[in-house]
């Protein structure tokens, strides 16, 4: 994971005085950056949050596979609930909590598919047997039984035994654009520290408030 080339982390920015900061991409940066090196497994595990079309909100964990000043980025298969979701109200919400550090960080924002240029770079550096599991995986339907799965598998293993794994046709990324993120600090006895950071558009100016625990 590399962190955005165009956005500062201002140095001032230590663990008891992230509430000095004026923009969040940097302070995201530093706390990400922290995170790596104290959580013990997926620092870039993230819950991400959508609607189906009864308004019904769905949840799970997916892994940040790039974030810069355009937004933070993840791939899954298009026909999965979540890229129904997102193709039907491409609106999500993000949540990263680090348990060692005793942080969050929540996004929320609209939502775009990355080009297919993005998709396929990425792609090819996946382990080949997670790029034929994309291509033996109908991600969030019905499966009948292991058995047919780990057939599958074989089947597209035996397809690809020379040669690069090209990117199945409905696997691809997204990136949350944030309109707001939302910085969380455990503190004793529940006095918490909480700053938000909002904008109206995505070339407007951060707006930051102070939150009450």
């Amino acid at each position: 994971m590399n962190g955005p080339d165009t956005i500062k982390s201002p140095s001032e920015l230590i663990s008891g005085d992230f509430t000095a900061a004026e923009e969040p991409f940097g302070l995201f940066a530093t706390w990400f950056a922290e995170a790596v090196k104290s959580e013990p497994n997926d620092p870039n595990a993230m819950a991400l949050a959508t609607v189906d079309a009864d308004g019904l909100p769905d949840l799970r964990m997916v892994l940040l596979k790039g974030y810069d000043a355009d937004g933070f980025v993840f791939y899954s298969h298009i026909a999965s609930a979540k890229g129904r979701e997102l193709a039907a109200n491409p609106k999500a919400a993000l949540l990263f909590h680090w348990k060692s550090l005793r942080r969050q960080v929540r996004i929320r924002g609209k939502v775009e598919t990355v080009t297919d240029a993005e998709a396929d770079a990425y792609f090819a550096t996946r382990p080949k047997q997670a790029q034929i599991g994309a291509w033996a995986s109908k991600q969030s339907q019905p499966l009948e039984s292991r058995m047919a799965f780990e057939k599958a598998i074989a089947l597209n293993a035996a397809r690809y035994t020379i040669g690069e794994v090209p990117r199945p046709p409905g696997w691809s990324g997204w990136r949350i654009i944030p309109q707001a993120f939302e910085f969380w600090h455990d503190r004793p006895f529940r006095l918490h520290d909480r700053i938000e950071f909002r904008r109206a558009a995505s070339d407007a100016a951060w707006e930051k408030t102070r939150l009450y625990p």
